[in-house]
């Protein structure tokens, strides 16, 4: 049968799978399913596959970077998640951020997600455990492990408050660096939307990000001092356009799919006035009026996937919207359009 498959493959896939054979055999003696799974089952963890009902259906998207399945202590949350990263090295400032965001965010109902590391990780742990929410540990080792182990205590914790602790390797697997990189890509497809709080110029933070936008996850970046080599990698990702600028809780959450449907905002004229213009424009036209963010502002596409429609039809509704002055454009970029308050008397000249 592996003959056969190999007639049909080209020399150099031919040469990649006797590599990967090669490789594959140098483990295969110290292989032991069954040991695996008894060493997460005395720790009362569980293995989670695709069909699972606790199945993450984000890491579909992944494709064939999928993991083959999920080593879990805890319970995986059904809730929709945020990822809070940065920066092991961080500064203070960047600390409380991300412990602030996270509690924010663990109060409005949402589980935080992060790699378990010193620094931001660490402190969006504890904000969403100080809120009494869920967080997600995603780890580069097995779940038996707690490394680093001065943050063991934020890993039992999170197991015991609803959260849990993932890998995508057996128990007794070491976090080597590739695998710190390889988890990246798990944190963000778990995650409806990711934060980068902190990141220098070669963070791995930046690696997160780079995932969730190529899965079309929401991306947003917290601005720092612009003398802080800490917060370099934020401003970059904020520059290029490849994430939009997160201050609080509040415009985190409005990244999140429905988030809008939940929130409330002054428009462009009162609320009786906008929807009796939006029930004439039409249920498609709802939709992407709906899918619109408040600030930063996505592209089309984007906004078709958060409407549920297509691209075209999207493009279609955006037209009508600033026609009728309910969305603003700013290059390839849509945000809804804000009113001034009734209250403001700021002078205007």
């Amino acid at each position: 049968m592996l003959h056969a498959a190999g007639e049909e493959m080209g020399a150099a896939d031919r040469a990649r799978l006797g590599r990967a054979l090669l490789r594959w055999a140098a483990r295969l003696d110290s292989v032991c399913p069954e040991r695996d799974l008894g060493a997460l089952q005395r720790l009362g963890g569980h293995l989670v596959v695709p069909g699972d009902d606790e199945w993450p259906r984000g890491l579909d998207d992944l494709g064939d970077a999928a993991p083959p399945a999920l080593w879990v202590r805890g319970g995986l949350s059904a809730r929709s998640t945020v990822a809070v990263v940065g920066a092991r090295a961080s500064t203070t400032y960047g600390e409380r951020v991300a412990y602030d965001l996270a509690h924010g965010l663990a109060s409005r109902g949402s589980c935080v997600a992060s790699g378990g590391a010193y620094g931001i990780d660490a402190a969006a742990h504890r904000g969403a455990l100080g809120a009494g929410g869920p967080t997600l540990v995603v780890l580069a080792g097995g779940v038996d492990r707690a490394y680093p182990a001065g943050n063991a205590r934020i890993f039992e914790e999170a197991v015991g408050t609803g959260g849990a602790l993932v890998s995508e390797v057996p128990p007794g697997s070491l976090p080597t660096k590739s695998r710190f990189l390889q988890r990246n890509r798990l944190i963000a497809a778990l995650s409806d939307a990711t934060v980068v709080v902190e990141a220098a110029w070669r963070s791995g933070a930046l690696s997160s990000a780079h995932h969730a936008a190529a899965l079309l996850r929401p991306v947003g970046a917290v601005p720092g001092p612009v003398t802080s080599a800490a917060s370099a990698g934020c401003h970059w990702l904020l520059r290029e356009g490849h994430a939009v600028c997160v201050t609080d809780a509040d415009e985190v959450a409005e990244l999140l799919p429905g988030a809008l449907h939940h929130t409330v905002d002054v428009r462009t004229r009162d609320d009786a006035a906008v929807q009796g213009t939006l029930s004439d424009l039409g249920t498609r036209v709802v939709q992407v009026h709906d899918a619109l963010p408040m600030r930063g502002g996505l592209d089309e596409s984007t906004i078709a996937a958060r409407a549920g429609t297509s691209v075209a039809e999207a493009r279609a509704a955006l037209g009508v919207l600033q026609l009728e002055g309910l969305a603003v454009r700013e290059g390839d970029r849509w945000t809804v359009r804000r009113a001034a308050r009734a209250t403001d008397t700021r002078p205007t000249g």
